[in-house]
């Protein structure tokens, strides 16, 4: 299985060597619809270069975007990485000319943290998960148009507090 996940993630970075972006994406902030678009878009995007990406790293997944039936919140990906079970967040940010993007990996806040580690006790409850170690990564992605995306992995980002 790693050959192929290996084969499948060099597809995908291929097809991302100009960005994360598809002709036809540029937003203008003024046309708010087409901006939502084309950010959830590049989120779709994001979360897949980034599934490969963690397959290749040997990453087992057993959930992508779960959402617990009784709250709010969402898993981008949920997989086991050797013995610990890792609750993956992906954040994809594109670059803009100006040079003042923020690092996205900065977007999970502590209110964002406490979603994600909410969400997880659910998911824990509802998947019968038995008892195994647990953590939460940050995958941040930087899209700068017109070149490959820039992948950051964050093992252990920040511990569940509640």
């Amino acid at each position: 299985m790693p050959i192929f996940s290996r084969l499948i993630y060099y597809a995908v970075r291929w097809a991302a060597r100009k960005g994360l972006r598809e002709e036809g994406d540029e937003a203008a902030s003024s046309e708010g619809e087409r901006a939502k678009e084309a950010a959830r878009k590049t989120g779709i995007r994001g979360e897949t270069y980034a599934y490969w990406y963690l397959r290749r790293q040997g990453y087992i997944f057993i959930a992508r975007n779960f959402s617990p039936r009784s709250s709010k919140g969402e898993l981008d990906m949920v997989g086991y990485d050797g013995p610990t079970l890792a609750f993956v967040e992906v954040r994809t940010r594109t670059l803009r000319g100006d040079g003042l993007s923020a690092l996205p990996e900065l977007s999970v806040t502590e209110g964002k943290q406490h979603v994600l580690v909410r969400t997880a006790v659910h998911f824990l409850a509802e998947w019968h998960v038995k008892e195994c170690p647990v953590r939460f990564d940050v995958l941040a992605i930087d899209n700068a148009p017109g070149q490959a995306p820039v992948v950051r992995l964050h093992k252990d980002a920040f511990s569940p507090q509640m």
